[in-house]
């Protein structure tokens, strides 16, 4: 779960240190005190995009840090996958830095990570479901996905894309394959063309660079002569001097003598000796090399690396480009000159993948409408509970050509008043509607995963009433297994939280600061109280939270 979130210097908040509990916390405070601000504070630790407006002015950076605990064994094990230090309490911290210069920087238990690091993470860790989610449900494309993820289906989805991938690689080679006779034959030509000239050059890899050597040595074929007679010339010696090997042998016999009466010279002897004997090496190896150079050859060299640079222009840069470029046009002219045979093969292999794919879709779509059946029988009886009891919610699945998704189109259906049949829900749902309706599906399909903590941003928006006091008894209900956040403005969800957060600004030296602090109960009576009125509560305003926060408790400990 999120144990403690750590803001600096984001927009209004200068510095806030949030400690969240388990269970149903709720967070409410005036419009623009800095609530949306704790939101994209968090979509920052999830590896959403960010932006330098985050950052307080004034300031050159901003942070955001968060620490979850508790952590399951599928999560530390996708941490070790990503190679991310494990604390030995099996917790996470995850920081995010924001530069005023739009960079920004990510760390997992203190290790450098990246964005894409995170967002692999994210999804384990948060769910965050906000007033933006709600119109996901207005685009029927997205509606599948509910059902793939409800049903469990992705295996069997990746499964069938991979079929799918193949059946089309099949069809694009086919469709080359149809080309008219004339084309065929024009650039059958031009690769036989293509061939002929690659295979007269006879290309070997790493010619060109062997070549580049031969020709630089030819081109200082008079420097090379000259430093070996220099050499030759201080080893051996000439008519005038003896050289080097003779000199330092006579040495070495002069200090094996005197060593006689001198044992300390023994060793300067030998080395001097030793030193002899690798100089005669390197004496012998001088004379037995064969300085010879062609400046005839030079023109060959030159020919032959201008006729491999302009082949290189024409089909790769090195050697093993070129050649690899002869391999793609021997078996293309192949496949033109042997296309009948290719045709048959590659028909065969499209029908046989076509089966395939068609199986897989056709399987696929038998348990999306299975799961759809049992995905809409929960969603209704989950609108029931939120003052929706006279809801139609259904799926309506279409048979459809094979698309990367399957053999089917997806679209929820909702009809608000009975009597009236089902449309699609931008033409029904209201905005307090689609917030239940969201509320709904997502504690359907919350059902479905792991994430420990959810957060859930004003999806009260538009409702009152007995559907708020529902809303919130389901919020309290999802949070028995599970760490709740929710944003609220109503009073009636906020009197059904465990935890109370509340989040207010002020105004110092000319500058906007917002603090977040626990309520205890004669806290989170002011707030309801406020939250129902109006800054100055009244008694029997406070007399109502009181009632509300009573009623509640009664209500968790009748269940």
């Amino acid at each position: 779960m999120l144990a403690q979130l750590f803001i600096n210097n984001i927009a209004v908040i200068e510095r806030a240190s949030i400690d969240l509990e388990p269970g149903f916390t709720v967070l409410t405070g005036e419009t623009g005190a800095g609530k949306s601000m704790i939101i994209d504070a968090i979509h920052a630790i999830l590896g959403e995009r960010t932006s330098k407006e985050l950052v307080r002015t004034g300031e050159s950076a901003a942070s955001v840090s968060a620490l979850f605990t508790g952590l399951a064994g599928d999560v530390l094990e996708l941490l070790d996958s990503l190679s991310v230090p494990r604390e030995e309490e099996g917790s996470l911290l995850v920081q995010r830095n924001i530069r005023l210069e739009g960079k920004s920087s990510c760390k997992l238990n203190g290790a450098p990570a990246t964005v894409s690091m995170l967002k692999t993470i994210a999804p384990r860790l948060i769910g965050v479901h906000g007033q933006h989610e709600s119109y996901e449900l207005l685009s029927p494309e997205l509606h599948m996905n509910y059902i793939d993820s409800f049903g469990q289906l992705e295996g069997l989805l990746e499964r069938y894309k991979a079929s799918y991938q193949r059946l089309r690689g099949f069809q694009r080679r086919l469709k080359e394959l149809n080309t008219d006779q004339g084309e065929k034959n024009r650039r059958a030509d031009l690769l036989r063309y293509q061939i002929g000239e690659l295979e007269e050059a006879g290309i070997t890899p790493g010619e060109r660079e062997e070549l580049t050597k031969n020709r630089d040595a030819i081109r200082n074929s008079g420097r090379i002569s000259d430093a070996v007679e220099l050499a030759k010339r201080i080893l051996s010696g000439d008519e005038e001097s003896s050289g080097v090997v003779s000199e330092l042998g006579r040495a070495a016999g002069e200090l094996e003598r005197a060593a006689e009466f001198m044992p300390q010279l023994e060793e300067a002897a030998q080395k001097l000796r030793e030193a002899g004997f690798l100089l005669e090496d390197g004496e012998s190896a001088l004379y037995s090399l064969a300085i010879e150079f062609d400046p005839a050859a030079l023109d060959a060299i030159e020919d032959r690396l201008d006729q491999l640079y302009r082949l290189g222009l024409k089909y790769g840069e090195t050697e093993e480009d070129m050649l690899a470029f002869l391999d793609r046009c021997q078996k293309e002219l192949h496949e033109i000159q042997f296309s009948d045979e290719t045709r048959e093969e590659l028909e065969a292999g499209y029908e046989k993948e076509k089966a395939a794919a068609i199986a897989l879709a056709r399987e696929l779509s038998g348990k999306r409408r299975d799961w759809a059946a049992k995905f809409t029988r929960q969603v209704k009886a989950e609108l029931a509970f939120l003052n929706m009891p006279g809801v139609e919610f259904v799926a309506e699945i279409e048979r459809v050509p094979l698309t990367a998704t399957g053999c089917d189109r997806l679209q929820f259906l909702v009809s608000a008043n009975k009597g009236e049949p089902p449309k699609p829900l931008s033409k029904i749902a209201s905005g307090g509607e689609l917030s239940r309706i969201m509320l709904a599906v997502k504690t359907v399909l919350s059902g479905m995963d792991k994430i420990d903590t959810l957060i859930f941003d004003e999806v009260d928006a538009g409702v009152s009433g007995a559907a708020a006091n529902r809303i919130g008894e389901k919020l309290r209900q999802v949070s028995k297994n599970r760490q709740v956040l929710c944003i609220t403005h109503l009073a009636q969800i906020a009197a059904m939280a465990e935890n109370h957060l509340r989040i207010t600004k002020h105004v110092e030296k000319g500058r906007t600061f917002t603090q977040v602090e626990p309520l205890d109960l004669e806290g989170r009576k002011r707030e309801l109280a406020r939250i129902i009125g109006g800054e100055e509560a009244t008694q029997l305003q406070l007399d109502m939270a009181e009632e509300m926060l009573r009623k509640a408790r009664e209500r968790e400990c009748s269940k």
